[in-house]
């Protein structure tokens, strides 16, 4: 599978300005609420017609402004699932999978195993639970047999519990099924899950894509650190080929790798400090230690840190909490991330 999205699109002050070229699998669109991936999805689907740009999939032409080319959404062969799953509450889920189409679909039963809700098939969807709502949106989408699926936010209608029930089901229909999928999400937790392949997208571009561990392990740019979920991100200057320093923290950091002369800042995530670190390790001042249900969250400040400036945030397992708070914390070089401009 191949998706090609180069589009733009003005809605009033916001600009969507997508250039993704997608190889096929599982890909993941992570980003903020109103950072445009909803509206990615819908360009995608024809329900969103771009100001101009070209969207092909698999070779075939769906959307391209100088071709004057814009396929109807029944024409693109494209599955999307709304956010809010837009059954029919006066229809049956049967009714609802089937909906539109002429005749029973041969795949009928087939998905609606996959799916795992053949008891569900003549209750409407105030009858269903929350899962098995998601379950009959997804199998609407997969009796179709489209090229590609776009799911919209697909847990977030869901409890924290349920979520990560259905995460699982999700993953194992998308590998069992053989489809190739975007998903976007704020959560960065269900991206890293799910997906091979992530685009972090921030104020409607993406700044980043690549395989998924390769993203969050070097997301190259201050925003694409915070969306990954970096907690410890600051200001920094290159001093050596693999040295910097962070004038907010008073100290200089050896690299993993060569620092680049447009450094930005640097990013250090909150499970790499490690007191047993005999590299990158200074003097630290612990300001609080909370404890969360399996983990102890320590802030702490550097002994030469700037006044006014964020303490840091150490993560470390319950059971590897040292009894005696450290009086130094290290860090790896190459668990230093380095930022530039976007």
């Amino acid at each position: 599978m191949s998706l090609s999205v180069h589009i733009r699109k003005r809605y009033g002050d916001f600009l969507l300005a997508i250039d993704l070229e997608h190889t096929g699998g599982i890909c993941g669109v992570l980003g903020a609420s109103g950072c445009g991936k909803t509206l990615t999805l819908k360009c995608i689907a024809g329900i969103e017609k771009p100001d101009e740009g070209k969207i092909i999939l698999n070779g075939r032409t769906l959307f391209d402004s100088d071709q004057k080319i814009n396929l109807k959404p029944q024409e693109r062969h494209v599955g999307y699932m709304f956010q809010n799953y837009a059954l029919f509450p006066h229809m049956t889920a049967e009714q609802n999978i089937i909906c539109g189409m002429k005749g029973i679909p041969e795949r009928l039963e087939e998905t609606l195993s996959l799916m795992n809700i053949q008891e569900c098939r003549n209750l409407y969807p105030r009858q269903l639970s929350g899962g098995q709502q998601q379950r009959t949106a997804m199998a609407r989408i997969l009796v179709r047999d489209p090229e590609i699926l776009l799911l919209d936010e697909p847990f977030s209608a869901l409890d924290s519990y349920l979520r990560e029930i259905m995460q699982t089901q999700i993953h194992k229909i998308l590998q069992d099924y053989g489809k190739d999928a975007v998903i976007v999400s704020h959560s960065r937790d269900e991206i890293y899950y799910l997906c091979d392949r992530a685009a972090v997208m921030h104020k409607g571009c993406i700044l980043k894509y690549g395989m998924t561990e390769q993203v969050f392990k070097n997301p190259e740019s201050a925003e694409a650190a915070l969306l990954t979920g970096c907690k410890n991100i600051a200001s920094a200057k290159k001093t050596g080929e693999k040295t910097v320093f962070v004038p907010d923290w008073g100290i200089s950091f050896e690299t993993g790798v060569p620092v680049k002369d447009d450094l930005e800042a640097v990013g250090i995530r909150a499970h790499y400090f490690d007191p047993g670190s005999g590299r990158n390790l200074f003097p630290v001042r612990i300001v609080e230690q909370r404890e969360e249900p399996f983990e102890n969250r320590i802030l702490f400040r550097y002994e030469e840190q700037k006044e006014g400036t964020p303490d840091l945030w150490w993560r470390v397992p319950k059971n590897q909490t040292p009894a005696v708070r450290p009086v130094k914390i290290g860090v790896s070089p190459e668990n230093i991330l380095l930022l530039y401009k976007a």
